[in-house]
């Protein structure tokens, strides 16, 4: 079947989620990891087919009781390959994918965001995602979310492009996204100012409020912070929560665009924590590894032909912060209602 996929590239692509090149070149990555010896009780299986029922595996969300009809092996060896593959390709791509932080790249991306989604010293959309999982044993209300389901939370930042520059995927499914932030190494490390993040600078074209400091941007359920901003609550300000919520969801697309390729996303993961932790981060890999500006509108239109963006989370929460954190936030609202905060007929499109 793979190889017979390989000579129409459409349904290659439709089949596996990306092309055979790419398949080649992920597997040039992790295929030493995927090796077994063969002894004279046994073939192991190819490499390239354990990469093979993993990538089927993460695009159609089928069970591993389905998958060994199509590829006459027995269910431990489905879930085996599929659990060995999630972990080489975290183990193996995760430095390619997810580097260090540096002052260049919050400013690479701070400079895309005033200029596709005019929102200025913006170094990512960050928001939390619930992924299903089936009810853990003996795991009491641990993984039980206020959708009354049982799941982990995906925790994201994305950059304007749509591509994640951190997740981290291990907290139980009661814990709020604020609360998931807190405690994660990007939150961590954002208090401690430990990731490079630039010095505080002017807005563009404006020097009136003086240097404010780069800063994320998310909903409703995250904390004020001087490197978080939070919309207003209600309509008070009107132009400065259109202006965040138009920013703030370039990471509801990305989620979109990623559980539109990978639609083990939108089913109950019958797997351990552990092994979901992993299926889900190697998915976050991949979807890195695969964004192509060009094919992004491709995949939002197929998720929401099929109804998958995420609606905007509601009002959660206090409008709780710092004195400082309320200050950059009034001195963004007065700069987005001066000239140079403004922009062109965009602002006008709802």
């Amino acid at each position: 079947l793979v190889a017979e996929l390989r000579l129409d590239r459409d349904r290659h692509l439709k089949y596996f989620r990306m092309s055979a090149e790419q398949m080649d070149h992920i597997l040039s990555l992790i295929g030493g990891h995927l090796s077994r010896q063969t002894t004279n009780y046994r073939q192991s299986i190819q490499p390239k087919q354990r990469l093979a029922v993993t990538l089927r595996f993460l695009g159609t969300g089928e069970s591993f009781t389905n998958l060994p009809f199509q590829y006459h092996l027995e269910k431990s060896t489905i879930a085996e390959s599929v659990h060995m593959t999630c972990r080489a390709i975290e183990e193996q791509m995760m430095a390619s994918q997810f580097p260090r932080p540096t002052e260049h790249m919050w400013r690479a991306i701070a400079s895309k965001f005033w200029e596709k989604w005019n929102f200025p010293n913006c170094i990512g959309a960050i928001d939390g995602k619930h992924v299903t999982i089936m009810s853990p044993a003996h795991s009491g209300s641990l993984f039980f979310n206020y959708k009354r389901t049982f799941s982990i939370v995906l925790l994201a930042l994305a950059d304007a492009e749509y591509r994640f520059t951190f997740v981290q995927v291990r907290d139980f499914g009661k814990t709020s996204d604020g609360g998931v932030f807190s405690g994660s190494a990007l939150g961590r490390g954002m208090e401690a100012k430990t990731l490079s993040v630039p010095a505080d600078c002017p807005l563009p074209g404006s020097g009136v409020q003086g240097p404010l400091p780069y800063t994320m941007v998310g909903d409703a359920a995250f904390p004020l912070k001087t490197y978080l901003m939070r919309p207003f609550p209600g309509n008070r300000i009107q132009m400065f929560n259109y202006r965040l919520s138009r920013a703030r969801m370039v990471v509801e697309c990305a989620f979109g665009i990623l559980s539109s390729r990978w639609r083990v996303l939108h089913t109950r993961i019958n797997v351990k924590p552990d092994n979901a932790d992993s299926i889900v981060t190697a998915a976050c890999i991949l979807h890195n590894f695969l964004t192509n500006p060009l094919d992004n509108q491709r995949w939002l239109d197929e998720a929401e032909e099929r109804g998958e963006v995420l609606a905007p989370a509601t009002n959660m929460g206090g409008n709780r912060g710092c004195r400082e954190a309320y200050d950059v936030r009034e001195k963004l609202c007065t700069f987005f209602s001066f000239p140079e905060g403004r922009v062109s007929w965009q602002d006008n499109m709802v």
